[in-house]
């Protein structure tokens, strides 16, 4: 075993006997594997557009194919095994509708990869198609395809997010095909490798903005709304993940049965959609980050869905009650297949719910692009006067390092005439602080979930064009936190666009090699975390 595709890689270098996420060897090996076929089904799909074959059902397969991978997704083995043979059928299938339109007939490498029957057979096979065997003449190229692969990942993610809400670009299903079948490209150089990294944070800005066009199409754009953190007396469902689908039907066939949906995670900003807001027992946020799940799922008395990513090994304190949907799973924990959440909510209704309200604390969401650029002229004016110095945007992934609460502090220190946005589950650490208003401006806008930097980089071009300068000279400074793929895709969106001065914590990623780091520290200045008073210092002079 050998991955270090998330921020918590062992020794912060690789996890190679057991994955901190809770991934075995296994299941490691066996999504090194698929991996592996879908590097030999894009080779195939990349030769096909070159004879105008594009197959629909290949596009959305790679995506979901390689979203499983992602970390904290699927954590099944037989469910990688299903993969990998699909993959390998729809090669073959694909193969005889590139020659029918007089294509390419002659095939190597993964291109002619045929698993074998067992999943023992396929684990030997594994051994030889890690990570390591990616050909490059030396480490700073291995280094530029696994952040390429690492950036496609999350790319896919988006894509398939996206998708399920009706919204496709073959552009970004090419790219997708053309990323993968670069991996065992023994002939790419730096400068190749490089310009399709940089594309792959192009592709994914269109994927961000499919996703975005998604959401707000449904359920229309986010408005400023205030989410209870209490609890209502009754029975209850906790939604966690990301998928606003999956929650707009939990809460369609809950409704009118005496149960309180609640959300977890980064399905916080759900609260905010109006289309999803409108259901009455849509009540509240129980919890916080993904990391925090062990914990607070336990304490919660209700059935539990989790949607698209950020699983934990469920405990037995509420395994019983757990369902996983979409490409979530783990051994033994039932999965709801389609769009039918029966079993959910039949569960919710057997269990004790809570006995009695609580009125706790509340958060505000909803400062989406819409909202923010709708006081624009506010904004504007604040910063003319001086009422408002700078604005940071602080957010990304949370996790469970001791050094994460870095953002805590940084956000407690940031002075009282500066303004924080937020977004992505990183925000927890400090989503409820009471930082107070600039002239009606609320000091803390939480723009939404980590596909809504596409939101975020949409408020500072418009604010940009609205002072006559670009992005890097605006009052804005980006302290980021990373965990996984998405927010390497996100990262690579950030330095697509020439995004500069970034920084990144609480560490640097393992794939990236010094080499590779220097590059990225002479083109866009990206720098490590400090201190919240050494960064600030610098920031603010």
């Amino acid at each position: 075993m050998f991955c270090y595709q998330c921020e918590q890689a062992a020794k912060g270098e690789a996890c190679t006997v057991l994955g901190v996420c809770g991934k075995d060897p296994e299941v490691a090996a066996l999504q090194d594997l698929l991996i592996y076929a879908l590097q030999g089904l894009a080779q195939v799909a990349v030769a096909g557009r070159q004879v105008g074959v594009s197959d629909r059902e290949v596009n959305v397969f790679t995506c979901e194919a390689s979203f499983a991978t992602l970390t904290n997704v699927d954590f099944d083995p037989e469910r990688f095994v299903t993969f990998i043979q699909k993959a390998v059928e729809l090669r073959e299938r694909l193969k005889e509708k590139v020659k029918a339109a007089g294509g390419k007939t002659d095939w190597s490498g993964p291109a002619v990869f045929q698993p074998e029957k067992t999943k023992e057979g396929m684990l030997t096979q594994a051994e030889a198609v890690g990570l390591k065997s990616y050909p490059a003449a030396n480490p700073d190229l291995l280094s530029l395809k696994h952040i390429l692969l690492f950036g496609v990942k999350g790319v896919c993610a988006y894509t398939d997010h996206a998708q399920i809400l009706g919204q496709e670009d073959e552009k970004v299903y090419a790219f997708i095909h053309e990323a993968f079948a670069a991996l065992p490209d023994p002939n790419l150089g730096l400068q190749e490798l490089l310009s399709l990294v940089l594309k792959c944070g192009e592709i994914n800005l269109r994927a961000m903005e499919l996703l975005d066009a998604g959401n707000t199409g449904r359920y229309g754009h986010p408005v400023p709304t205030r989410v209870p953190l209490g609890h209502k007396a009754g029975k209850a469902i906790l939604v966690s993940g990301h998928d606003l689908l999956d929650m707009e039907e939990i809460l369609k066939q809950s409704e009118g049965k005496g149960i309180y949906v609640y959300t977890h995670g980064e399905m916080l900003p759900c609260h905010g959609y109006p289309g999803l807001k409108k259901y009455p027992h849509f009540y509240g946020h129980f919890g916080t980050a993904w990391q925090n799940q062990i914990k607070e799922f336990g304490q919660f008395p209700g059935a539990i869905v989790m949607t698209t990513n950020c699983l934990q090994r469920p405990q037995a304190s509420y395994a019983d009650r757990l369902f996983t949907r979409g490409l979530v799973g783990w051994p033994g924990i039932p999965h709801i297949p389609d769009l039918n959440f029966t079993p959910v909510i039949e569960k919710a209704l057997e269990l004790p719910g809570f006995p009695e309200d609580a009125d706790g604390r509340y958060v505000m969401v909803g400062f989406a692009r819409n909202t923010v650029l709708g006081v624009a002229d506010k904004v504007i004016e604040a910063v003319k006067s001086g009422a408002i110095r700078h604005f940071f945007l602080v957010g990304g992934c949370d996790g469970a390092k001791p050094g994460r609460s870095y953002y805590t502090e940084f956000v407690q220190k940031v002075p009282q005439d500066c303004v924080v946005l937020t977004l992505a589950c990183g925000k927890f650490r400090f989503f409820d602080l009471p930082l107070g208003e600039i002239g009606g401006i609320s000091r803390l806008l939480d723009v939404g979930q980590c596909n809504d930097a596409y939101s975020a980089i949409q408020i500072a071009v418009a604010l940009a064009k609205a002072f006559g300068t670009e992005v890097n000279q605006l009052p804005l400074s980006l302290v980021l936190s990373w965990y996984e793929q998405k927010a390497v895709a996100i990262l690579l969106t950030l330095l697509y666009l020439g995004i500069r001065n970034i920084r990144l914590g609480p560490s640097l990623p393992a794939f990236v090699t010094p080499n590779v780091l220097d590059v990225l520290v002479k083109n866009f200045n990206i720098q490590p975390i400090t201190t919240p008073e050494e960064d600030l210092k610098a920031i603010l002079g």
